[in-house]
């Protein structure tokens, strides 16, 4: 099987995104199929052991349409996989037609779309060129079933894979026959798992972060940047050691490029230092920087630590890799409530919940993991019961794959 991936983020771009393709592309690889990747033109861009990868798109407009249709017509794929977010082809609609021109070109290519995050791309239509190449797009692709966010991704996809269940709805107010296409397969964890090695690596990676074996260590794990509630956990850190002491914080992650240069803010993890000094807790909170995905690093901090704490501002899903991550680890979670709790998590089996944005809600949950191991032993059996039945690359692999070949829900 000839699979052709199309995502616009690819690594060394540090997003979750770019990650998740790179990883994806290697696991699909590894099963045996042959993979290319077509993605921006990103210096370094990293390929994975066995893809192709084409760093060949410049801004994702009308121009380059003919650049993604020839370089499709030379590799003449089976499956087509566009991975799709519309903030990184830049909101331009050229994507969101993409899918119909390759499968009139291919003929019996299947094209299936992984959506990252249920938001479409955002088109203004006050425009008068933006307004006249929509119009004009529709016209050639027909305006049958057309969303103003999605194009016809929706329409022509012949499957669609979601992270989270609770993405479901949100698709279908863009495309009200989703659920006919759509399948959920969650997000693995990105990253090389280290072993236990009967507490080695935890005394390992205490030493290299300079922890006492006493010291009770919470750890966050993935991209930095506004809505992850960081400051939340800040608050939290500085209300349980006022209390009680004895507590640090490591926060293993870089900053997501992507999403801080849409938001204006590049500085974005020195503010939230700043903030850490501001509270008093400067000394107690590691940051680590990036951790590439392809060394231990991170994973050798998951073993070092006591509890992960993932304050997301929207609450948790399975789309959350940084959750799959500290799943697989088999480490207690701390996390906060979403409106609608995905299948298999489980508030006081797997997971500790509390709601976002309120430190005060967060520093009553770590203290109470911090004196009740049973419940840390609990928490954390649960999680590592959940990665084994939902969140392994081999799970993800098997279920892509039947959607690639025409089999299961999205068939």
């Amino acid at each position: 099987m000839r699979v052709l991936i199309i995502s616009a983020t690819f690594p060394p771009v540090k997003s979750g995104g770019a990650n998740y393709a790179f990883h994806f592309a290697q696991h699909l690889a590894a099963r045996g199929a042959d993979v290319h990747v077509l993605t921006s033109r990103i210096e370094g861009v990293q390929s994975p052991a066995g893809v192709c990868v084409y760093p060949l798109m410049r801004d994702w407009s009308w121009r380059e349409l003919p650049k993604l249709l020839r370089l499709a017509r030379r590799l003449r794929p089976d499956v087509v996989n566009l991975h799709f977010h519309g903030l990184i082809y830049n909101n331009h609609p050229m994507i969101t037609f993409a899918l119909t021109a390759l499968k009139r070109l291919l003929g019996r290519a299947r094209a299936v779309t992984l959506i990252e995050w249920p938001v479409g791309i955002e088109l203004d239509l006050s425009r008068r060129a933006a307004s006249v190449a929509y119009r004009a797009a529709a016209h050639a692709f027909g305006p049958r079933e057309l969303d103003r966010g999605y194009g016809t991704i929706l329409r022509d996809s012949d499957g669609v894979i979601l992270l989270s269940d609770s993405h479901l709805p949100m698709v279908e107010r863009h495309y009200r026959r989703a659920a006919e296409k759509c399948v959920v397969i969650p997000a693995p964890p990105l990253m090389l798992i280290a072993p236990e090695e009967g507490g080695a690596t935890r005394r390992r990676g205490r030493e290299a972060l300079s922890v006492a074996d006493d010291e009770f260590l919470l750890m966050y794990y993935g991209y930095i940047y506004p809505q992850k509630g960081l400051e939340t956990l800040l608050g939290a850190l500085g209300r349980v050691a006022a209390r009680r002491g004895g507590v640090r914080l490591v926060a293993a992650g870089g900053s997501n490029e992507v999403v801080l240069k849409e938001m204006g803010r590049p500085l974005y993890a020195e503010e939230l230092r700043e903030t850490a000094r501001r509270l008093g807790v400067g000394d107690r909170v590691i940051w680590t920087g990036y951790c590439p995905s392809d060394t231990e690093q991170a994973s050798v901090y998951f073993r070092s630590a006591d509890a992960c704490v993932l304050p997301f501002e929207l609450g948790v899903y399975l789309n959350n890799s940084s959750f799959s991550v500290a799943a697989t680890h088999g480490v207690p979670i701390v996390t906060t409530r979403p409106e609608v709790l995905d299948p298999g998590i489980l508030d006081g089996e797997n997971v500790l919940l509390f709601p976002p944005r309120e430190p005060e809600a967060l520093a009553a949950a770590v203290e109470t993991l911090m004196d009740d191991e049973g419940l840390r032993q609990r928490l954390g059996r649960g999680a590592l019961e959940l990665a084994r039945e939902r969140l392994s690359w081999e799970r993800v692999m098997d279920e892509t794959l039947a959607v690639f070949e025409g089999r299961g829900p999205a068939a």
